[in-house]
């Protein structure tokens, strides 16, 4: 690995903490540099999923504070994140790459849209809960079902191929969740996070001899740094700021994979 090399891909890993942090995809970043220098589509998102968990790491910890008061739904939706990724895993390690990377630009677009209508979405749910009776900010029983199917959903996509399963995740908050933005993207580093570290220790036992080490030092040094940085800027951003950034980078990630 050359110096000039092992800069671009550090600075991918940074680039990629930051834009995790602050809305998700930033494997749309670090996944096509590694492509670029050769590494193979594979061996490219185990060793981005093994680089990235650190920048997952400083990004959730950046965030702590929005996490506060969102545990009674967590609970629900960390066990399906998990369980999802655990499926995503086995998925990429047992099935052709096309099997299910052919979906990736559907889910994008859909999930987009859930951004973009989502506070629309979620002021005909609170007009709908005040005809009912009951608060606002209440999560029904069906809500909650939808809300878990979709994280385990999410995460299934998640420890496949990991580029913009945040933005996925915001979608699917966003649609259902009368929560700010800035609260779903803490849940979201926090989701995100949890399907990285599955999908790194399931590669990192069952195809060790697969992932450039080299390659997801310098992404996990880069995001590292990044991820702080990306937290302490993020939540500066206001909600209309935020989904701009996440529509942005979306679009971004869709022309990317399609071609």
């Amino acid at each position: 690995m050359s110096i000039i090399e092992m800069i671009v891909i550090a600075l991918a890993g940074f680039a990629a903490g930051a834009i995790n942090a602050i809305v998700g995809s930033g494997t749309l970043v670090t996944f096509p540099t590694l492509v670029a220098f050769g590494y193979p589509p594979v061996v490219a998102t185990m060793s981005n999923a093994v680089g990235l968990v650190a920048g997952g790491v400083s990004g959730t910890w950046g965030y702590r504070r929005e996490l506060k008061g969102q545990t009674d739904r967590l609970r629900w939706q960390i066990p399906a994140s998990l369980t999802g990724a655990v499926l995503g895993s086995f998925l990429l390690l047992h099935l052709p790459e096309k099997a299910f990377t052919t979906v990736v630009p559907v889910l994008l677009v859909g999930a987009l849209i859930l951004v973009v209508t989502g506070p629309r979405i979620q002021a005909w749910a609170q007009r709908r809960a005040e005809d009912a009776g009951r608060s606002a900010t209440h999560v029904g029983p069906g809500r909650m079902a939808t809300l878990v199917v979709g994280t385990f959903a999410v995460g299934v996509y998640g420890g496949y191929f990991t580029a913009a399963q945040g933005i996925l995740l915001v979608g699917v908050m966003g649609a259902l969740l009368p929560e700010s933005m800035q609260r779903m993207n803490a849940a979201k580093n926090l989701l995100s996070l949890l399907v990285n570290v599955v999908a790194a220790v399931a590669y990192t036992i069952v195809a060790f001899d697969r992932i450039s080490w080299g390659a997801a030092g310098l992404i996990a040094v880069g995001s590292l740094v990044g991820g702080s940085v990306g937290a302490k800027y993020g939540r500066r951003l206001s909600p209309t700021a935020l989904r701009g950034a996440i529509v942005v980078l979306g679009l971004i990630g869709l022309w990317r994979l399609l071609a």
